[in-house]
C-alpha cells in the first residue's frame, strides 16, 4: 500500500485526537517536559525502539528535561502521512509512563 500525503483538513481532524501536537511547515511536532534528564532520556530510548518497529523515524531533540519530536514522511517529499500519526500516537501512549507533561 502506497503512503500518500494527507490533506490539511485530514491533518487537522487527526490532530484533534492528539492534544499537544501541532502542525506547521509540513511537520507534526510536540515537546514533552520531565522532572529530570533520566526521564527524558528514557523516553528517547523507547521512541527509538518504536521507530525501528515501524521503520519510520522522527527528529528527536533531547535537552536536560525536555524532548522535542518532529516528524514527516521523507518518501513523499517531506509531507505528513498516516505513518506520522501512527508514530505520534505510539509516542503518546508511552510518554506518561516516563512522567511526561506538555510544555
Amino acid at each position: 500500500m502506497a503512503v500518500e500525503p494527507l490533506t490539511d483538513q485530514e491533518i487537522q481532524r487527526r490532530l484533534e485526537q492528539l492534544p499537544g501536537w501541532s502542525f506547521a511547515d509540513d511537520r507534526l511536532s510536540r515537546t514533552y517536559v520531565f522532572k529530570g534528564h533520566p526521564q527524558a532520556a528514557g523516553l528517547v530510548a523507547e521512541i527509538a525502539t518504536i521507530q525501528e518497529e515501524l521503520a519510520h523515524h522522527s527528529d528527536l531533540t533531547l535537552g536536560y528535561n525536555k524532548v522535542g519530536v518532529t516528524v514527516n514522511t521523507h518518501s513523499v517529499g517531506g509531507k505528513v502521512t498516516a505513518l506520522d500519526f501512527e508514530l505520534a500516537g505510539r509516542i503518546e501512549e508511552i510518554a506518561p509512563q516516563h512522567g511526561a507533561r506538555a510544555d
